[in-house]
């Protein structure tokens, strides 16, 4: 099957309202780091899923977060390259547009916005989980899950309704007290065991062959989701060309070394195979708490309990903005209600899609306290293991799409950049969405046939998305033919 590129039609004159514009040129290199790795959740990433994948990899651990890291950096070679000539809140929607056509960025665009959605509305739920057990065992003090989850969710939106740059500082510290503790933990471990704690054998490429080895890598191409996100804030970074390849490179680099590093100083904390015996035992899941309170302290732990919160509400608040902003782009362009394309004039932020994508959160909250089902492995694992495949999906396409926007004309840059890089990335994303539909259980802890009911409404997105884009092309070709292109690039 061949993929059609669309060139796009000479643009039509589109008339530009400067109070309908994201507020443009305030978010700098820093602020899109934090927005990116604070939605990875560096501290819930290592505490919360790297035991996990340490029980599935055995001593591949380390190695698995290494090789996912470089697999994504591939993939940001082309996507960074392309984002200098693409410049939209709708990232993913607008790169795969103009690399393998507009009907399949439409479809594309959908799945984005139940994505990103989901993702944020399971992360509201693992905080009202986190912070109503966290708060209890150390003060006594019990309120329900969905009490605290009512708390992010109105946090969240007042963050997202106000100046973008107010957010950023807000995940800028968060991801600062994150890294901070993972950091302490290190220094305990590596102070106690010395050079011991490094087995570079963990580094050797058999142990790859091991039988969990592809649910390990499931586990740790998830733990960078949210990190394609610098290409969202292009439209409101300051000098996009330049902020956006480079924290998109400082986020892939940062997460892949410090994840790698971290798994590897935890296993060298009990010994490479004691700690997988320890991880796929009684207790494994606290593995990460449990090196933080023999080699440092209980304090530590305590404190490592106390910021998994704040870590899962910075993830949250990241999540958020990107899910507005892909529902901003798209009210846009009309392919969601024309009011969702509206901003608030005073911040400069997607008001209306804050309010829509709160109210929808608030939704899922109430009916699960209602349904009274488990926070954390039905409204948190559940929508959050749905959200990731459709990212790592839309990952996949970007990446091919990167290859189609270039094919033609490579624009000065380099073949290794625009052509293997991407087609690499592409072939390696695509390997593991398969590994992860087949191992979809990991992502939510369901059973097969509730996975497959999770599994449904992704192509069902994004066929709808297909026949949208249809309709569009048949009954408006001028509209069409400005799908994907912002006022700036109009003029």
């Amino acid at each position: 099957m061949t993929i059609r590129q669309e060139t796009a039609a000479p643009s039509v004159a589109a008339p530009v309202d400067p109070g309908n514009t994201l507020a443009n040129a305030r978010i700098g290199t820093a602020d899109l780091v934090f927005f990116v790795v604070a939605a990875a959740a560096p501290l819930t990433a290592m505490a919360g899923v790297a035991p996990a994948a340490i029980g599935m990899g055995g001593l591949a651990a380390p190695l698995g977060y290494l090789l996912s890291g470089l697999l994504l950096a591939l993939f940001a070679a082309g996507f960074t390259a392309m984002s200098r000539y693409v410049r939209n809140a709708g990232a993913f929607y607008a790169y795969i547009a103009r690399g393998l056509g507009k009907a399949v960025g439409v479809g594309a665009a959908y799945v984005a916005v139940v994505s990103y959605n989901l993702i944020e509305i399971g992360m509201v739920s693992c905080f009202g989980y986190f912070a109503s057990t966290g708060v209890e065992d150390l003060t006594g003090f019990a309120l329900p899950w969905w009490v605290w989850a009512l708390g992010c969710v109105a946090g969240v939106a007042l963050l997202g309704w106000l100046r973008v740059t107010l957010s950023a500082k807000v995940l800028g510290i968060a991801l600062a007290l994150e890294v901070l503790v993972l950091l302490v933990l290190e220094i305990g471990v590596l102070g106690d065991r010395g050079g011991s704690t490094f087995d570079p054998g963990v580094f050797d490429p058999t142990h790859l062959s091991g039988d969990g080895v592809a649910g390990m890598f499931v586990l740790a191409i998830g733990a960078f989701t949210g990190f394609e996100a610098t290409a969202i804030y292009a439209e409101e970074a300051r000098e996009p060309e330049r902020t956006v390849p480079r924290a998109t490179y400082i986020a892939v680099g940062f997460l892949a070394l410090f994840y790698a590093f971290t798994v590897w100083v935890v296993m060298g904390a009990f010994g490479g195979e004691e700690s997988v015996a320890v991880a796929n035992g009684e207790g494994g899941a606290d593995l990460v708490f449990t090196a933080g309170g023999e080699f440092v302290g209980t304090w530590l732990a305590d404190s490592m309990h106390v910021l998994i919160i704040t870590s899962a509400f910075a993830a949250t608040l990241a999540f958020h903005n990107a899910a507005t902003r892909y529902m901003y782009a798209l009210g846009r362009e009309g392919l969601l209600p024309r009011g969702l394309g509206r901003v608030d004039r005073r911040t400069g932020s997607p008001g209306r899609a804050v309010v829509v994508q709160s109210a929808i959160g608030l939704a899922v909250v109430v009916v699960g306290a209602l349904a009274d089902v488990d926070p954390y492995t039905v409204t948190f694992l559940w929508p959050n293991g749905v959200g990731v495949l459709g990212v790592m999906a839309m990952q996949a396409l970007a990446a091919f799409a990167v290859f189609g926007f270039f094919r033609r004309d490579r624009r000065g840059l380099s073949r290794v950049r625009v052509v293997l890089a991407p087609l690499a990335a592409g072939a390696g994303l695509v390997l593991l969405t398969v590994l992860a539909v087949a191992h979809f259980d990991l992502l939510t802890g369901a059973a097969d046939g509730v996975n497959a009911a999770l599994l449904v409404p992704l192509p069902i997105v994004f066929c709808a998305g297909l026949l949208m884009a249809r309709h569009i092309r048949r009954a408006d070709p001028e509209r069409y033919a400005l799908l994907t292109t912002t006022d700036v690039e109009r003029d």
